[in-house]
């Protein structure tokens, strides 16, 4: 397996730290609003990433946490007049509930900050002690003067972060950042013997590593992962911190995904063109919105438009055309190549293009064997079995080729057509051919296309 790691910019061999297991921590979403595209491709990249370890026969333990305490989540607080524990429990079942249908399964563990205050506490004095932390009226701070690798990750120069950290006179270094914040009136607030208060953002993710990953005796994990936009300052600070307290590296290697642009646009909530993921979601059919966002590099940059997600779904389309074709047939075992090819793409630092290609290729073999011998069982049971291991691997093609051809088809709709198919039946059983024609006629008028199969009359929506 190789992957790119993001803290020495070039692509490695993956060297687990304990052999055949891999620890994989990824930052999850700050639970103040709602999931937008760039959460969903990180989600997306990660989950794939999850999954080719698992075929490749890794003991995976994978954890995202959520952020339930933060300067945000107070705002919304202030603005609504609701409590911490409303708007974050709120969030977090409606994150759950998106990625679901993004066919993205929960992290083996998902810690939330608040639960985790003791360890956060714990972790500060701890740097307190060593003057690596200090504390002022209204916080206490890490000194990054303490740690000569500032920076190493994000290879970030000096007169560059200024602009993204927080300015206080009381800071030794501008750019230190805070570990605790003091109580102010109507905020949350947790005992500290240093000052009661709540954590600051980068404190959070390192304590919950700590308590939920490290090795006995180790701190350090795997692969720690997350969108392009937190290498600074989140995860420098998080690496920082960890590296002063612990002496160790706080991950092995860092995977980062690309940013997420609107029609060419970047995605900003202040441009007004945030794309939330619930929104999407009722555009477009959860799995064909995976497939979409699966197609580019996980790395490379990625520009969601409604022209480009139809052409995905037409490619979609043809793996299930194909599902069609052999669809309720027997299975036999995957062809080995077929899967070790797919695998060796992905093992390329999840070269996607190369995999998607091989599928496309798979597809296209088997249809041409199917046309020219529509019987042949060897073809139908080994694609079977092809198209169960891509479920597997990509989370796609899982659905009833005949239903995922009603996509964007009402409940209510759905209804109307099936009465009318069961008309057209009893029209042809009474030899009423001229109604059962009528009836087809009506239902082609509507765009729904009828195919009488010998398991009955199945539908879908001319696309």
């Amino acid at each position: 397996m190789h992957i790119y790691d993001s803290a020495k910019r070039k692509k490695v061999e993956f060297v687990p730290i304990k052999e055949k297991q891999v620890k994989i921590y990824v930052c999850g979403p700050t639970v103040y609003d709602d999931a937008h595209l760039g959460h969903a491709r990180s989600a997306l990249a990660f989950d794939l990433l999850r999954r080719t370890f698992i075929e490749l026969d890794y003991k995976v333990v994978f954890v995202k946490n959520f952020t339930d305490i933060d300067d945000k989540i107070i705002k919304k607080m202030n603005q609504t007049g609701q409590t911490l524990e409303e708007i974050t429990e709120f969030y977090i079942k409606r994150y759950k509930e998106e990625m679901s249908l993004l066919g993205i399964s929960s992290a083996d563990i998902e810690p939330k900050a608040t639960d985790s205050i003791d360890e956060i506490v714990a972790f500060i004095k701890s740097l307190l002690s060593e003057d690596i932390a200090y504390k002022t009226s209204d916080s206490i701070y890490f000194d990054t003067s303490k740690d000569d690798k500032y920076l190493s990750l994000s290879h970030m120069k000096m007169d560059d972060t200024r602009a993204r950290v927080e300015q206080n006179e009381e800071k030794r270094d501008q750019k230190d950042f805070a570990l605790w914040k003091f109580s102010k009136e109507a905020e949350p607030s947790y005992k500290a013997s240093f000052g009661d208060g709540r954590p600051g953002w980068h404190i959070e993710c390192s304590a919950m590593i700590e308590k939920h990953m490290a090795y006995e005796g180790d701190f350090q994990i795997d692969i720690h992962a997350g969108g392009a936009d937190l290498l600074f300052p989140h995860h420098e600070n998080e690496a920082c911190q960890t590296r002063c307290k612990s002496g160790q590296e706080l991950a092995k290697y860092w995977m980062h995904n690309g940013f997420v642009t609107i029609n060419n646009e970047k995605m900003s909530k202040s441009l007004g063109n945030s794309f939330f993921l619930k929104d999407a979601l009722k555009k477009y059919d959860g799995e064909v919105l995976r497939f979409y966002l699966l197609g580019s590099h996980y790395r490379a940059n990625f520009n969601f438009s409604q022209a480009d997600l139809l052409v995905s779904k037409k490619r979609l389309d043809k793996m299930y055309r194909l599902k069609k074709r052999v669809f309720e047939g027997k299975k036999s075992s995957t062809c080995k190549e077929f899967k070790k090819s797919i695998l060796a793409a992905l093992s390329e630092d999840l070269n996607i293009s190369k995999a998607l290609s091989l599928l496309d290729e798979m597809v296209a073999k088997a249809n041409e064997k199917l046309d020219i011998n529509p019987k042949d069982k060897a073809t139908k049971f080994e694609t079977n079995a092809n198209l169960e291991w891509i479920e597997s691997i990509l989370g796609i093609g899982y659905k009833n080729p005949y239903t995922y051809f009603q996509i964007g088809v009402t409940q209510e709709e759905k209804q109307e057509i099936n009465n009318l198919i069961n008309q057209r039946v009893e029209a042809k059983k009474e030899k009423d051919f001229k109604k059962a024609d009528e009836i087809r006629d009506i239902l082609t008028c509507r765009g729904i296309q009828l195919m009488d199969t010998a398991n009955g009359t199945m539908w879908e929506k001319s696309q």
